[in-house]
């Protein structure tokens, strides 16, 4: 068996076999850790600087990798046109660096803040690394190899496909260049992770928002003396006026 044999036939499904079965344990066994453990509390200014980046540039790289795979032949046309690849290339490159500055942003903030350090285990260094070394690794694909949006869906995309029907064409990517694979093997890595750290709060999306009833929130605080001294004028109650004759004959009778 040859090392391409070993990363692009055996690993792929060796990796999601793990986080198949791990994640059904850590259901089970765990269900209430399926979060990402937010620490937002104990620091929010890099926290946002980092996540607000980060979720924005991996969201729209994950939905441009699965438009390629569903749709590769519309992918290739729409990169017939030279000012339309551009664009695309362009796009994806933009929000490639804003994974790499929110990731580096998230480890800077986990390694500089003592709270931070203090609730951080070995599993989360883990991740990030992985998070970070994949994202370069697609950054430097982007500018080093050129089209790259071309290239996977010819070459990359007929590879996964070939996974999901159990014969997995090795040769398609085995050519490929040694970043490119560490750029493929990193996204089967962190399927690998997923039961295993934070990265597990993917599953626990709430798509019940989109369909439960809306939420009534009512604020319950202590009145201030400015509330106390404001009072909107349609909110007093007409009072009814009687004349002093009116008033005099009630208290007479």
């Amino acid at each position: 068996m040859t090392l391409n044999q070993l990363w692009f036939g055996v690993f792929p499904y060796l990796a999601v076999a793990i986080a198949v079965i791990g994640t059904i344990s850590r259901y089970f066994d765990n269900r209430y850790s399926y979060s990402s453990l937010s620490s937002q509390f104990l620091e929010d200014r890099q926290l946002f600087w980092g996540s607000v980046a980060w979720h924005y540039g991996i969201i729209a790289i994950l939905l441009g990798h699965l438009i390629g795979l569903l749709i590769p032949r519309s992918v290739l046309a729409w990169n017939g046109v030279p000012w339309r690849l551009y664009v695309l290339e362009t796009s994806a490159l933009i929000f490639g660096l804003l994974c790499v500055w929110g990731i580096v942003m998230l480890m800077v903030r986990r390694a500089s803040s003592l709270r931070i350090r203090a609730v951080t285990s070995i599993m989360d260094w883990v991740l990030l690394l992985a998070l970070l070394v994949q994202v370069v690794a697609g950054v430097w694909t982007a500018i080093f190899y050129r089209w790259g949006s071309s290239w996977y869906a010819g070459s990359a995309v007929p590879y996964l496909w070939s996974l999901f029907r159990l014969d997995p064409q090795i040769d398609l990517v085995g050519t490929l260049p040694l970043m490119v694979k560490i750029h493929i093997l990193g996204a089967f890595g962190l399927i690998l992770l997923l039961p295993f750290g934070r990265l597990v709060h993917l599953l626990s999306f709430p798509f019940t928002y989109f369909w439960r009833p809306h939420q009534v929130v009512i604020w319950n605080k202590q009145p201030t003396r400015a509330d106390e001294e404001y009072v909107p004028a349609s909110a007093t109650p007409p009072v009814q006026q009687t004349s002093p004759s009116t008033q005099v004959g009630k208290s007479s009778s």
